[in-house]
C-alpha cells in the first residue's frame, strides 16, 4: 500500500510539473543577432508585454519606476538582457571589446534614454552595479508606427562593418548605431 501511495504521489507531482511546463512565459525569452562585418553579434533578454498598460509604463508614476534600480531599468524582464560581441565595437562613440555585457537603459529622461553597457554578465535584471559600467550611449528616440505590444529588440546590419541596435517598446523606439572594429 505505501509503495501505491508513494507511485501515485510521484505521478501527481510529475503530471502538475509537467502542466506547469506547459504555461505561457508572462515574459517569454528571445534572441535578436546580426553579423555585422562578418562578427555576430547576439542580444539575449524576456520579453515582456504592454498588457493593457500602455501610457503605465514609463514616467515618474509609471510600471518600471516602481523597480528598485530605477532609474536603471533592466530593458527586458527577469535576467539582465545580454550582450555578446564577437568583435570590438564602436557603440554610439562607446568602444566596446569582444566579450559579453549586460545592458540597460537609464530612464532618468523618460523620452530620452541613455544605453548602459555594465560589465558584469548573466545576473538577474534587478542586480544592477554602477561601479560595472563601461559606459553610456545616449539613444536616438523615435516613435514607432503602431503600440509595440512585446518588448524587442532588433540588431540591423548597414552594410560593412555598421549597423544599428533598436529597442522599441509601447510607444518608445530607441535606437544606437554599430560600427564593427
Amino acid at each position: 500500500m505505501k509503495r501505491l501511495l508513494v507511485c501515485a504521489s510521484l505521478f501527481v507531482a510529475a503530471a502538475f510539473t509537467l502542466s506547469a511546463q506547459q504555461k505561457p512565459l508572462l515574459s517569454p525569452a528571445a534572441t535578436e543577432l546580426a553579423t555585422i562585418g562578418g562578427k555576430t553579434i547576439t542580444i539575449t533578454y524576456s520579453s515582456p508585454g504592454v498588457k493593457g498598460r500602455e501610457g503605465k509604463l514609463f514616467g515618474t508614476d509609471g510600471r518600471i519606476s516602481k523597480d528598485s534600480t530605477c532609474p536603471i531599468w533592466r530593458a527586458g524582464a527577469n535576467a539582465a538582457t545580454r550582450l555578446h560581441t564577437e568583435a570590438d565595437l564602436d557603440l554610439g562613440g562607446l568602444t566596446v571589446p569582444k566579450g559579453d555585457y549586460s545592458l540597460y537603459v537609464d530612464l532618468s529622461d523618460p523620452n530620452n534614454w541613455v544605453l548602459v553597457v555594465n560589465k558584469q554578465a548573466g545576473q538577474w535584471g534587478m542586480t544592477y552595479d554602477k561601479t560595472q559600467d563601461l559606459g553610456r550611449v545616449k539613444m536616438t528616440m523615435s516613435k514607432p508606427l503602431a503600440l509595440v505590444e512585446n518588448l524587442k529588440y532588433t540588431l540591423e546590419a548597414l552594410g560593412g562593418t555598421t549597423g544599428k541596435l533598436t529597442l522599441e517598446w509601447e510607444n518608445h523606439s530607441a535606437s544606437v548605431p554599430i560600427v564593427v572594429h
